[in-house]
């Protein structure tokens, strides 16, 4: 077995090949080729932690195992990440323990991958400017990748606490982008590309908000009972997710679902798109909406990527187990 610490991970994996591991998830997915199991993620009752697994099977690239780790929102007042991760990858031939990988930063690429390669396939190609509704730490890596995909001329950006907006500020001038405070009816109607990055439990982005055509990559909803989009949004827009059995059950789509103003014939895969048998958007003024409610396909990708990588630059570290 190979053990990949995350101290190693920094110098592994990049923007570009977790961009590119979680695009190949996607598609995989739609073609059938990949599939996710049942997620489990619940509050354990003890330092206010919400603790899970999430895995998956790919029969095109064999990548084969699981993603343990939560939420302990009481670790930034530690120095600790809040969210805490380890991926464990099995050997599809044989059912044997083959990598045990770090996964707090690939947690943090993998999120902003996908809102990334949702951006790619959805937004309007002269998005100019970019709205953060958040400004924790997954903020910065959504910010940097979404950078990636459009030619923004300007950040603009809301967070719960303002003396957090620093945080976006400076990540947009480390981008070379001007940094504006914002309220959420100017995010709305202003932006043309929406990264919503929270760990509410109630709508932050109401359907009043939003006046024009945008795309929103809601990337915080990944439990039963949280929610940052409005209901009545998520069902003027056009819909799109990893998983569409996730959106509807612990993602931004459960609340539309529950009140029977979407139903689950509307959500379109994303990897459908980036297969090219759905079009995506079809035209500038319409709202498209990426749940991104992160799968375990996604971790079990960019960590085999990881441990390949180790393995060859020798920082791998072999155990007998």
């Amino acid at each position: 077995m190979f053990i990949v610490p995350e101290s190693e991970i920094a110098a592994l994996i990049d923007r570009k090949s977790s961009f590119d591991a979680v695009e190949s998830v996607f598609a995989a997915m739609s073609s059938k080729d990949a599939y996710n199991f049942p997620v489990i993620r619940e509050a354990i009752g003890h330092a206010d932690a919400l603790y899970g697994f999430k895995s998956g099977f790919d029969r095109k690239s064999l990548a084969l195992g699981l993603k343990s780790g939560g939420y302990w929102p009481g670790n930034e007042a530690k120095g600790l990440t809040n969210h805490q991760s380890t991926v464990i990858l099995f050997d599809a031939d044989t059912g044997k323990v083959k990598a045990l990988v770090g996964g707090n930063l690939l947690t943090a690429l993998r999120t902003a991958a996908a809102s990334s390669v949702s951006i790619k396939h959805l937004a309007p190609e002269n998005a100019k400017v970019l709205g953060m509704i958040g400004a924790g730490h997954q903020s910065a890596f959504q910010m940097r990748a979404a950078a990636e995909q459009r030619d923004f001329e300007k950040v603009i950006g809301w967070n719960f606490h303002p003396e957090m907006l620093s945080r976006l500020a400076d990540t947009a001038s480390e981008l070379g982008l001007p940094f504006e405070e914002a309220t959420l009816e100017q995010i709305g109607s202003d932006a043309d590309v929406i990264i919503s990055i929270t760990a509410s439990h109630d709508p932050i982005l109401m359907d009043a908000h939003v006046t024009g055509g945008t795309h929103i990559a809601c990337m915080g909803t990944d439990t039963k009972g949280k929610q940052e989009v409005d209901a009545a949004l998520v069902a003027r827009a056009t819909v799109f997710t990893d998983e569409i059995a996730q959106a509807i059950s612990i993602g931004e789509c459960q609340h539309a679902i529950a009140n029977g103003t979407l139903k689950e014939s509307d959500i379109i895969e994303l990897g459908a798109v980036i297969n090219g048998d759905h079009v995506g958007r079809s035209s500038d003024d319409e709202i498209t909406l990426f749940d991104g409610t992160g799968v375990g396909l996604q971790d079990l990708a960019v960590a085999s990527a990881a441990v390949d990588l180790a393995i060859k630059k020798g920082v791998a570290i072999e155990v007998d187990f």
